[in-house]
């Protein structure tokens, strides 16, 4: 039923690549259906530890489509979502409405999601960028917020997300400016978590995924997640206090003693899948 993104499992990765590549997969209202209904896919499929978000060609997004801008400066708003899309609602409710919505539901999504940033990160791109979890980039990738240069906003959490990844200086420097960055610059100031060599990107990025299935325990990981989002609202105090309980609540789980067996044993840990 995809159009405009391919999805792939490939265990333990779910790939889901935007495919637009003659417009840089600049972003449509199907595309924003279609990537949400692979990311509830990928979430219920056990054979998923790790989603990958990537582009196809020589962009990761290129932002909103122009098409579709120009029909909002003529008047025209929302679309509704294909009906054989409409009904996937991935991601955790019990994050909190904070992180549940248009492209925030990312930050749900109880397993790790990772953008492969391939190429031109721009626009209404970049929020979606930012509320992955992991970014990697190619040394090709470029970015830029461009909000300000279509006398537009910080759109879709940006001025939440871009802050408290690179500090509100940078942040309002991209946001004021909407100037190109380079991925060695990204890497620098935060923006993104490591820069391959492009045509090493994916390959890197499923090393990756794959040292964290096979040594991870998946339920961890969605703690934990859980733990950084909804924590970037509170107080330390009641980090910590929720963090012992969380602890002690891990210690009759069996993952935690597969990891310990499993580092006093010198073997890989058998984690169960979720």
């Amino acid at each position: 039923m995809y159009e405009e993104i391919l999805y792939e499992v490939a265990d333990p990765v779910a790939t889901i690549t935007l495919h637009r590549p003659a417009q840089l997969n600049a972003w449509t209202d199907r595309m924003a259906a279609e990537v949400k209904h692979a990311l509830a896919a990928a979430e219920s499929d056990r054979r998923v530890v790790v989603i990958v978000l990537t582009g196809a060609g020589r962009g990761f997004c290129a932002g909103a489509d122009l098409q579709r801008l120009k029909a909002i400066t003529e008047g025209e708003r929302g679309m509704q979502a294909p009906p054989e899309l409409a009904d996937a609602d991935p991601g955790d409710p019990s994050v909190g409405a904070s992180f549940r919505g248009n492209y925030t539901y990312l930050m749900s999504i109880r397993k790790p999601v990772v953008a492969a940033i391939n190429g031109a990160c721009a626009g209404m791109a970049m929020p979606i960028a930012l509320s992955c979890d992991v970014r990697f980039a190619s040394d090709r990738a470029v970015f830029t917020t461009a909000f300000s240069r279509r006398g537009l906003i910080a759109e879709w959490g940006l001025s939440w997300l871009l802050p408290r990844l690179v500090g509100p200086a940078h942040a309002l420097d991209l946001c004021f400016s909407a100037r190109k960055v380079d991925a060695a610059e990204a890497e620098r100031i935060g923006l993104v978590n490591r820069v391959f060599p492009h045509d090493e990107l994916l390959a890197r990025t499923r090393e990756w995924a794959e040292e964290v299935a096979a040594n991870c325990s998946p339920t961890s990981m969605r703690i934990m997640k859980r733990q950084v989002y909804q924590h970037l609202t509170e107080t330390l105090a009641h980090a910590e206090q929720e963090a012992v309980r969380l602890m002690v609540e891990s210690f009759d789980r069996p993952d935690f003693r597969e990891g310990v067996l499993s580092f006093l044993e010198k073997r890989a840990p058998k984690f169960e899948r979720v």
